[in-house]
């Protein structure tokens, strides 16, 4: 399993190979296209992100100390955002989430190039998956405490 600053590098390498920010949304557009659907079952009120102006659905499961991230979004850049972050953070456990520095986002243009609104969904998105890892974290200590 690759670390998170390696899938990062991964993400950084694969936008290095456009120059022009058409190329890059489509890109963003051919991950999110590419994510499993989420199951109807998880498209619930309690899994909508607070902050993000599209309506984009969270899934956080627990599997033998890592969490697993599923998601879903309305809208099409927002999908593929959301496949970025689930790329790179799912599959590893709460302290890597927690501690993990997110420099992709800034090496790839990300925030410069997306409208504030959008932005700010990106920060929420961020902040709902270390939630997500806290929750997580507080459980499994209560199981071994």
């Amino acid at each position: 399993m690759k670390t998170i600053n390696e899938l990062q590098d991964e993400v950084i390498n694969e936008f290095s190979d456009f120059d022009d920010w058409m190329d890059k949304y489509q890109l963003l557009i051919d991950l999110g296209n590419e994510q499993e659907p989420l199951d109807e079952k998880y498209k619930t009120e309690q899994n909508l992100i607070d902050g993000c102006q599209s309506r984009v659905w969270l899934q956080a499961d627990w599997a033998e100390g890592k969490i697993i991230f599923q998601a879903e979004s309305d809208a099409l850049i927002v999908k593929g955002i959301i496949a970025l972050l689930i790329k790179v953070l799912s599959g590893h456990t709460p302290d890597e989430i927690l501690d993990a520095d997110l420099y992709f986002i800034d090496r790839i243009g990300l925030k410069e190039h997306l409208s504030p609104t959008r932005s700010n969904g990106l920060l929420a998105m961020v902040k709902q998956m270390r939630m997500y890892a806290l929750a997580f974290k507080a459980k499994e200590a209560e199981v071994k405490g």
